[in-house]
């Protein structure tokens, strides 16, 4: 089928639209290759999608309203997923306009072209960062998450709100998908994994915070790709036994879904560090810092519906995911 995936050069984007090519799917992949970070990166992850004769790229932004309609309209797709945002929690401090612009204004674009056209599903990108100042473990989709501590978290938060509203107006299919500390080969930059490995090989000072006592629900991105391509394969449903008088933030009487996608094993920041020095062979120089603004010590996700709904439910070992990632990296840059 024909799939509009937004933020093909990006990190997720990237290698979904290379698993929906390979399974014999049409993808347009819409991105504008902003330079938040590295754009030779982002040029080389396309590069993996352009011999595919399936393949078509589209650089446009988000905030460009008629371009995104026009594509929308020229390839007519069936299904859309929506990845494309300006990423990153600690810029978001610093130029909330942009969060504003891109997953605000940028996502009003891309439901107004599903309602065009009258699209099958549509999938888009949340973040567990929406759970923001709840502390009750592990974080679940049928919680209140009305508490972000970020923008670019309350963009996130936003877009399922807005969501909504389009599942509800128009019943155009929505499900949305909080990933978890998404890691693994064609990485960002601005991650924690990416800059560790960077450090440690360069023998400069990795920086922890909150003393290193963090725990972070880290994820595969080869099991996020699985999981958005179940959740893609199901259009979203209205829920028969959703209820005003006591309503499910997961779902709806609208076709309208939320799920967690994370490695339901939340691992100290300690052992990370630990599992990467042994994949480099090198130890790390550890550089204590406070909190950051923003922040939250840890992050756990209940994946039940997932596996309910999906039969599926992230697996692949830190030791495992870690490993590819050094293997990727060496290689990528030559190290």
């Amino acid at each position: 089928m024909k799939v509009l995936v937004t933020g093909s050069a990006g990190f997720i984007g990237n290698a979904l639209a290379l698993r929906l090519l390979e399974r014999g799917d049409e993808v347009v992949g819409l991105d504008n290759l902003n330079p938040y970070y590295d754009v030779a990166l982002k040029e080389a992850r396309l590069r993996r999608l352009t011999p595919h004769p399936g393949f078509r790229e589209a650089r446009v932004s988000l905030e460009d309203g008629p371009a995104v309609a026009a594509w929308f309209r020229d390839f007519a797709p069936r299904r859309v997923v929506h990845l494309a945002a300006q990423a990153g929690v600690r810029h978001s401090l610093e130029h909330p306009e942009a969060y504003i612009s891109s997953n605000v204004v940028g996502f009003l674009h891309i439901l107004e072209g599903c309602r065009s056209l009258g699209i099958e599903h549509l999938v888009y990108a949340s973040t567990s960062s929406v759970y923001g100042a709840n502390t009750r473990m592990p974080y679940s989709t049928h919680q209140a998450a009305d508490h972000p501590l970020t923008i670019y978290a309350a963009s996130k938060k936003a877009n399922e709100a807005m969501a909504h509203a389009y599942s509800h107006l128009f019943r155009i299919p929505t499900t949305g998908l909080r990933f978890f500390t998404v890691y693994g080969p064609w990485g960002r930059p601005d991650m924690a994994l990416f800059k560790f490995t960077q450090a440690i090989l360069a023998q400069a000072p990795i920086d922890l915070y909150n003393g290193g006592d963090m725990r972070r629900d880290f994820t595969y991105v080869d099991d996020i790709v699985e999981g958005v391509l179940r959740v893609l394969d199901r259009p979203a449903q209205p829920d028969p036994r959703w209820s005003g008088d006591a309503p499910d933030p997961a779902s709806g009487s609208a076709p309208y879904r939320l799920y967690n996608i994370g490695n339901n094993n939340p691992v100290h920041l300690g052992r990370f560090v630990e599992v990467l020095e042994r994949k480099l062979g090198r130890v790390a120089v550890k550089r204590m810092l406070p909190m950051q603004p923003g922040d939250v010590p840890a992050t756990y996700a209940d994946v039940d519906d997932l596996m309910r709904d999906v039969g599926f439910r992230p697996a692949t070992p830190l030791e495992d995911g870690i490993g590819r990632f050094v293997d990727w990296y060496r290689t990528y840059y030559r190290v």
